[in-house]
Order: structure tokens, then sequence, then C-alpha cells
């Protein structure tokens, strides 16, 4: 923090919280780290009062960056400080995965570098809305009343604790600046207790911009310091308070010019970290990376900002969330367009999409994925009225308190809108322990009320292999008749009762062709009923969906020679594109196919893992003049936003 210091502390590292937040092993995380996609730097500009001040950047790929909000200010430093001015912002995502914690200096540099003996506390849950609190520690705690300065607060969620650790340096007249610590209270506007020693070299000498990252367990904490040769060292250790440091007495940083400021990130889906630090007798900065935060190579040239930032810190954030911040601030014109694929971000796959004529939005209803061995036990439902903005409309049935019947495995659901007696119902389908339920409810979102038993629990007559999953239900637009459809190994149907949640007759085979396995679903268009289907298994790369057409909703189907209606891009990085469901826009001749396919780009890499942990995709259908499908290509880009 001294003057003319051009600064970048570190981040503290979201991925050491994504190993320790509240998520057990086997079950999916709050924040999976495949939907990390972008970037969001933190930063201030300088020490004229205007110019210290939180300010945003965003990045697609962390190497380029560009200021948002005409590099303008996105919060008041005169309303959130004590002094009229911040420095230094480090921001952390919570071990919740929606929450935000950011720390600030509190201190004009005009008043001196001395000056300051606070910091501030702030939090969020979109990045945009911030409360705030000013913790003063000489007026807080006893014994600090020759306290000259409080610099470069960082956050790091201490799993061991439980709580949320906030470090900083303190300099007391007569004595060198340390790294002091203090775990924030529950509602991160005050710390717990008066500050303890963090962290001093055994040369007794100053340490100053202290920055914590997590890699296999151990705590790697980067600090510059002064007194004598001054420079980037890193200490080690395996437990945050310990006071057990092993001290690495080398120099980090690749040039003889003096340095400081230096920062750690981890590269989004990727085993590379960037180490860069602040050339400040230069007025540049230099980048470098590594794998093992111990060997590092310059990249320089291969880094470009549109902004001078000093002192700040970058956080791995999602697609969503880089829209919330474009949405305020605006998209930067030169930042490349934003993929609207994955759909949904998270872990899910065998999606139902539906248009909901009662509330005029659109929903999908998946699979909650991530689980291991397809363990998942709850459903949930997202809406939209464009088709690539999704809101998680949170669970609609936990099958452990909303079921009698079945409390595992819940896949595959399908959901038909009814209007009964001048009211509209929703019908939802569901797989729960190999058997097939029914829940109904007055609205899309819920709350569903199960109809207490199984509708389907038994296989076919005749039919020896297989499970009694995925079902489907459509209505005959020619007949007003409603039919279920289920079936892995083999396609059955049965009409439903004018209540929608029994059967009516015998229960169907309709005879497929071999490549035949889950996922059945039936559209109608031009006095064509389509019937598709998933071929091999959803842990294959090779799982695509197929199709078939009949005059009757109940068969036979004839099959196309040429009758893939998707299949992956192994040279995109697209794999396992299956289990599918159709939308038709009302009163339209305008289709979107909705599928899952292996995560992207992790799930390839999962072996039979990447079969549970699935992300929901769309893409336009067509057809060709004939009638047949044509087949989709499937994308990252997806499709563009409906026009409202």
């Amino acid at each position: 923090m001294k003057k003319l210091k051009l600064s970048l502390v570190a981040l503290a590292s979201f991925f050491s919280v994504l190993q320790a937040q509240n998520n057990q092993k086997g079950t999916p995380p709050p924040v999976a780290e495949k939907d990390l996609t972008a970037y969001l730097f933190v930063y201030f500009t300088g020490n004229k009062v205007e110019e210290e001040a939180v300010r945003y950047a965003v990045s697609s790929d962390g190497y380029h960056y560009y200021h948002l909000n005409d590099n303008k200010p996105v919060l008041d430093s005169k309303i959130i400080s004590s002094t009229g001015g911040v420095r230094d912002p480090h921001i952390l995502r919570g071990d919740d995965g929606k929450t935000f914690y950011m720390v600030l200096t509190d201190m004009t540099s005009s008043k001196g570098w001395d000056s300051n003996r606070a910091m501030i506390l702030l939090k969020s849950t979109d990045l945009v809305n911030w409360t705030s609190n000013v913790v003063n520690i000489q007026t807080t705690f006893p014994g600090n009343e020759n306290l000259k300065r409080v610099w470069a607060p960082q956050t790091i969620y201490d799993a061991k604790a439980g709580k949320y650790l906030i470090y900083f340096s303190l300099q007391h007249a007569g004595g060198p600046d340390k790294i002091y610590y203090a775990y924030a209270n529950k509602d991160f506007t005050a710390l717990e207790s008066a500050p303890k020693l963090l962290f001093v070299p055994k040369s007794e000498r100053a340490c100053i911009d202290g920055d914590i990252i997590e890699k296999d367990g151990v705590y790697h904490l980067f600090y510059k310091t002064e007194g004598g040769k001054a420079g980037i060292k890193v200490a080690t250790t395996t437990d945050l308070t310990s006071g057990n440091w092993t001290e690495n007495d080398n120099y980090l940083q690749q040039t003889n010019d003096g340095v400081e400021g230096s920062s750690v990130f981890k590269l989004n889906n990727s085993d590379d970290y960037i180490l860069m630090y602040d050339v400040y007798t230069k007025g540049r900065y230099e980048f470098t990376k590594t794998k093992d935060l111990e060997n590092f190579a310059v990249i320089n040239n291969d880094i470009s900002m549109d902004f001078n930032p000093r002192h700040g810190t970058i956080l791995p954030i999602t697609r969503s969330e880089l829209k919330r911040l474009t949405a305020k601030w605006g998209t930067p014109e030169k930042f490349p367009k934003i993929n609207n694929n994955p759909v949904l971000e998270g872990y899910y796959a065998d999606p139902e999409i539906l248009y909901s004529n009662k509330t005029k939005k659109y929903y999908i209803y998946p699979t909650s994925d991530g689980f291991d061995g397809w363990s998942g036990y709850y459903f949930k439902t997202f809406s939209s009225d464009n088709l690539t903005d999704w809101k998680d409309e949170g669970i609609i049935i936990d099958l452990k308190k909303d079921v009698t019947w079945a409390n595992r495995n819940a896949w595959a659901p399908c959901i038909v809108e009814k209007k009964i007696k001048g009211k509209y119902k929703y019908f939802y389908y569901f797989t729960a322990a190999q058997k097939i339920g029914v829940a109904s409810s007055d609205n899309p979102t819920g709350p569903f009320t199960d109809s207490g038993k199984a509708l389907v629990s038994t296989r076919p007559e005749g039919i020896k292999g297989g499970q009694e999953i995925d079902p489907d239900v459509f209505t005959d637009p020619k007949t007003g008749k409603s039919y279920l459809y289920w079936g892995n190994g083999y396609m059955a149907v049965a009409e439903l009762n004018d209540d929608m949640i029994s059967l009516k007759g015998n229960t169907q085979v309709i005879k497929v062709d071999k490549t035949f396995r889950e996922g059945t679903y039936i559209i109608y268009r031009k006095g064509t009923y389509y019937f598709l289907w998933s071929e091999d298994d959803t842990r294959s790369p090779n799982y695509k969906v197929r199709y078939g057409t009949s005059k009757s909703p109940l068969g036979p189907i004839e099959i196309p020679q040429n009758n893939i209606v998707i299949q992956g891009i192994p040279d995109q990085g697209i794999y396992a594109t299956g289990h599918n469901s159709v939308l038709q826009i009302p009163n339209k001749d305008e289709w979107y196919i909705t599928y899952h396919r292996f995560s992207y780009p992790t799930g390839i890499k999962m072996g039979d893992a990447g079969g549970f942990h699935r992300e929901v995709c769309m893409d336009k259908l067509e057809f060709n003049a004939d009638g047949s499908i044509k087949q989709v290509v499937p994308t990252h880009t997806g499709i563009s936003a409906l026009k409202k």
C-alpha cells in the first residue's frame, strides 16, 4: 500500500471453497466448476480520492479483460467508508455458492499512508447490490492505541472452523507490518474477536499484501517482504491458524525490477494458475503461469486490459452472474458472444419442456443430476419467458418428504397441462425407485400432491427385462385422448383416464428396432406422429436420439433409413446428446429440442460418472419438406432469446 503502488491482491481460492462447501461426497456442489465460464475483476484505479473506489471488469478467458460502467465506480466510497475512499478490494464466493463477500481497505491516500484504522465488510447475493459495515480496529478492540494502519484485508473460508477468516496487515508504532486474522461474525458485519497474529516471517521483517490460496489440502500464503531485499515469497501450512508455516526462501518474481501486490487465481476448468504482480518501478504488470505454485513462466504477451487497475482480485463467475453484471452496467463492445448452452447451470438431465397457457411462460422439468449412481431424490423446475434466461423455481417434489411409496432414484419426469372445468391443472409423472408415479397441481411450479401410490410398478405382460422408467405424457390433438408412454428396454403405452392419475385398459407394447433403449417422446405435426427415443447407455459418449413416424399414437412405427435426430460432435467436446423433449412455440411451426449431454468440458473425463454429471441444452429442431426431421447439430452457442 505504498504510494505509487500498483497491486493486485490475490484471489482467495474459490476452488478450495468448492471442496469445503456444504456438499457431501457424491452429491452436486452448490456451483459446479464446469459452470464457471467467466471472471470478474474487482479493482480501484489510483491515489486520487475519486480513483479510490470499487470498479468492475469482466473476462471470458482469464486473459483479456474489459471494464464495465465506463470504468466508473460501481459503489459509492463516500457512502460505504469512514474516510471517503476505499482501496484493495477482495471478493470471495461463499461456501453456499450464492453469497458473495468483499472486504476493502477504508482509506484515502491523500491523508497519509499511516492514516487509516479501519476496513469495510460487504455482503451480496447478486454482485450488484451490497450491504456494508465499517470495522475500526483501533476503536473496537482495546490495546490498539498505537495502531498506525490497517491494510489490504482478504477473506477465506476456514472449513475446519466453519467460518470466514479475514486476514490483513497491521502496523503498530515502532514495529513492522505483520499479518493478523479474525473470524467474521455470522452476518459478516463485524469481527468476532480481537485480531490475532496469523503470520510473520522468520526474519521478523515487514510483510504485507497477504494472499492465500488452497491446493491439495495445503494453504499457500503469498506475501510481499519489505526491509532488506524486497519481493514476493510464499509460506505454506495445512492449518490456517496453527502458526506452523513452512517458508520458501526463494523470491518468486521473474524480474530483477521491484515488485509487490501479488495475486494468484486458478483458471476455470484448468489445472493452471496465474500469479501476477506489479512491477511498480516500471509501471507495468507481470503475469506468470504455473501448475504447481512453485515454478512460474512469464505470459505477459497473452494478457490485455482496457483499463489500468490497482490492487484488486479476480473471481470466477458463472454465465448467469455475468449476464446479471452486464444487464446492470452494459456489455463491453469487444466482449465475446456469450453461449446459451447449457441452458441450465448445474447438473441436470432428462429435460421435459412445457409452455404454460396459464402463465405464458416456459418450464423445464429435469432430473436432478450430480448424485453418485443416479441417487437423486428430488425434482426441481425452472421458468423462462425467452428460453435463454432460466429462473430456478426450487424443489417441487422431494421423495423423502412428499412421496410415501418411494424415496430414491428420482428420474426423468414429464408433465402435461390440462384444462378441466375451466381451470388449468398440471399432472406430473415421474420415476421413483424404478416405478412411475403421478402428482398434480394447480400451477406449473407447484405445490404438487402425489397420488399416494405408483401408477406403474410392473413390466408389461411378456416383457422380461428392462425397467419401468422414463414416462412421457402425450395428448392427441385429433382425439383429445391422453396417453402415458414409458420403458427402458421396451416401449409401453396406455391410455390415461380422464382423472389423469389412473390408466385405462391394457398396456400395449409398441415394436421398435434394436436401437431403442429409453426416453420415449411423442410429438404431432401435420398429421404425423413422431416417436423419438434414445439409443445406447446414458454413460456412453455415443448416446443419441433417433426417431420413427406413425399415423397413430399407438403405432405401428415406420423407421426411416436415416433417422438420427441428434448425436454428439467429439471434436467440439459434445458427447452423449440424448433423452430429449420437444417444444413447439404456440401457434407456430417453430420447434426446439431440449436434451442432455455430458457436462462440458468435464464429463468426458469422468468415465461412467459422466453418465450422472449431465447438463441440459437446447437447439432448434427443423423439418424437411417431406416431413422428415433434419438432423440437429448440437451447439455450445445454443438458441437466441425469443422476442417478447
